[in-house]
């Protein structure tokens, strides 16, 4: 059976995602959000897809669990997988949210103990076009608390990359400083964060499911060596590991 045109492809995936949006909690749910220290967090995860240059079809799909607050590696899951939806931009939820929910049910069945207690995932909330980016796809569907922290700026909903926002960049002094990303309807979907000292680069922090969006940004710079929260900065080096130590690619660039 031939797969269905774009077209027909977009308005089916466009519906699962009204559909799924109306389940995303915008709130804090857990009872260590609500603590100035987040006092009964341990288990905090990491998710990415990291693939070869030139091939977006086949990926390393990591999964990896930190404890907290000491950042450190308690599990980590990697599987090669085969990508079978197209990339549409605005969609790549449906691409990779099978493979990374996968990977956390199979933890929930052999190590249910290590289950993390919140996602990052790398990429956006609420921050999308239609306020369904994959933090909340992956959210909705495995019941956890996501946090959405993308490293670059999509620009969506009126929210540009120009002067003015450059501007309040600038502006942020220390790690933990952070400013609104308002969507030209008023609705605040995200936040600019200077994650670290060290870095003056931010990340883009946006809900994904069952934590408030002030929640999810303290959480991230508590979660942050460096400009990218650990958990993310570990499944992706440890996928890109994983992908040069099982295919050489001695001359072939690894992407995200």
């Amino acid at each position: 059976m031939s797969a269905p045109p774009a077209e027909e492809l977009v308005k089916q995936w466009e519906s699962v995602q009204a559909r799924l949006r109306q389940q995303v909690v915008e709130e804090d749910t857990e009872d260590w959000q609500m603590t100035p220290g987040f006092s009964g967090l341990e288990r905090v995860g990491g998710v990415d897809l990291s693939f070869i240059k030139g091939d977006d079809v086949n990926a390393c799909a990591q999964l990896v669990v930190l404890s907290y607050p000491d950042l450190e590696v308690l599990y980590e899951d990697s599987q090669m997988v085969t990508l079978t939806a197209p990339y549409i931009a605005g969609f790549l939820a449906f691409r990779e949210t099978p493979f990374l929910l996968e990977a956390l049910q199979q933890l929930q069945r052999k190590q249910p103990t290590l289950l993390p207690q919140v996602v990052f995932v790398d990429g956006n909330g609420l921050f999308h076009y239609r306020e369904f980016g994959l933090a909340c796809h992956l959210g909705v569907l495995s019941g956890l608390p996501c946090v959405g922290v993308a490293k670059n700026l999509l620009q969506v909903q009126g929210v540009n990359k120009d002067e003015e926002h450059q501007s309040q960049i600038a502006a942020l002094q220390k790690g933990g400083d952070s400013f609104p990303l308002t969507a030209a309807s008023g609705k605040v979907l995200g936040k600019a964060l200077r994650s670290s000292d060290k870095s003056s680069k931010p990340v883009y922090v946006s809900v994904g499911h069952k934590i408030s969006l002030d929640t999810a940004v303290r959480l991230t710079h508590s979660c942050c060596r460096y400009r990218v929260p650990e958990p993310i900065r570990q499944a992706d080096c440890r996928s890109r590991e994983y992908l040069r130590i099982h295919f050489s690619p001695a001359d072939t660039e690894i992407r995200e």
